[in-house]
């Protein structure tokens, strides 16, 4: 038998690192793929990190992709310490998209061969989820795979 591939949106927030550590607690010998989306449209880099805009580089511009670059590279180390201390039997890789991170999710599961997307999500009500939107939202009505939502310690 095949292992389950599973794909994880990862930008650092407690929820993402939850869905991580979910991801590996029921698929221990489960192949893992991590993947960060930059959004362009973010000017903190589609990270949970605390970014002083007035402090960083012009959004947009190229020292500003070279920065989110960097924070990424901080956000997969993140990932793999959490994996290291998962001591999971599984494989773990890291992967990188620029765009929308709802249609990057999407496409990425669309085109490889991932059996699962895990995610995390902050369960927000209805009417916060309509006027905010939601990455996790918008993956689950567009996925073409199975999506788990991890909400804190628990799961849908």
């Amino acid at each position: 038998m095949m292992p389950h591939t599973l794909l994880v949106p990862f930008d650092g927030s407690p929820l993402s690192k939850r869905a991580l550590e979910y991801a590996f607690d029921e698929y221990d010998d489960g192949n893992v793929v991590v993947l960060h989306a930059i959004d362009p449209n973010d000017p903190g880099y589609s990270s949970a990190v605390d970014v002083d805009v007035r402090t960083e580089p012009l959004h947009g511009s190229e020292d500003w992709y070279d920065r989110a670059h960097e924070v990424e590279a901080q956000l997969f180390d993140e990932a793999r310490e959490l994996v290291a201390d998962a001591d999971a039997d599984g494989e773990f890789t890291t992967e990188s998209a620029v765009g929308d991170p709802a249609r990057e999710i999407v496409d990425y599961a669309d085109a490889h061969d991932i059996d699962e997307i895990v995610i995390g999500s902050h369960g927000r009500s209805e009417t916060s989820r309509t006027l905010l939107g939601s990455v996790a939202e918008l993956v689950v009505r567009r996925s073409p795979v199975s999506v788990s939502v991890v909400r804190g310690s628990e799961t849908r």
